[in-house]
């Protein structure tokens, strides 16, 4: 009887994953050709129309790193910085994770835009590494999405392509 009243109590959560929205990032970290290669910090966050932080998906840095060290250069990610970070406190549960290497990610965040009101947003990724310089790229897309959103856009330098799905 216990056995069947928790499954009751698991159903409608179970039900509720199946209707939100899945949003998927993908991103490359290209592999530089430098003295000395260090992985980049890098944050993901949803921007409304105005420029303000709307949802905070990603902050990848050296987490594990002695004494919490890795926290001093998170203020690397300028525009992420002044926008959020210096009014959060590190690391964020459910947000922070540590840095990758090169070559292509990607990451799902299950329900991301389910409480975003219809309008104009963008993606943005911003990449910054130590002894190296920063990028930022913003991938604009409008909620609510008709169907399958799929967007676009590339970094220069210190990222490489950066894609956005929306099912």
């Amino acid at each position: 009887m216990k056995l069947s009243h928790s499954l009751a109590l698991t159903l409608p959560f179970v039900s509720s994953w199946a209707v939100a929205a899945d949003l998927s990032v993908k991103f490359e970290l290209p592999q530089l050709q430098v003295a000395e290669y260090h992985k980049p910090y890098v944050a993901i966050w949803i921007e409304k129309g105005d420029g303000a932080i709307a949802s905070n998906l990603a902050l990848l840095y050296d987490v594990k790193k002695k004494d919490n060290a890795g926290e001093k250069w998170v203020k690397d990610l300028r525009t992420w910085w002044r926008k959020a970070g210096r009014d959060l406190t590190l690391p964020i549960d459910g947000v922070s994770g540590a840095t990758r290497a090169a070559g292509s990610h990607s990451m799902k965040f299950a329900g991301a835009t389910d409480k975003l009101p219809a309008g104009d947003y963008k993606l943005v990724v911003e990449a910054a590494r130590e002894a190296g310089g920063r990028e930022l790229v913003r991938v604009p897309f409008t909620l609510p999405a008709k169907g399958k959103l799929a967007a676009s856009a590339s970094g220069k330098e210190e990222l490489g392509a950066v894609a956005i799905a929306i099912q």
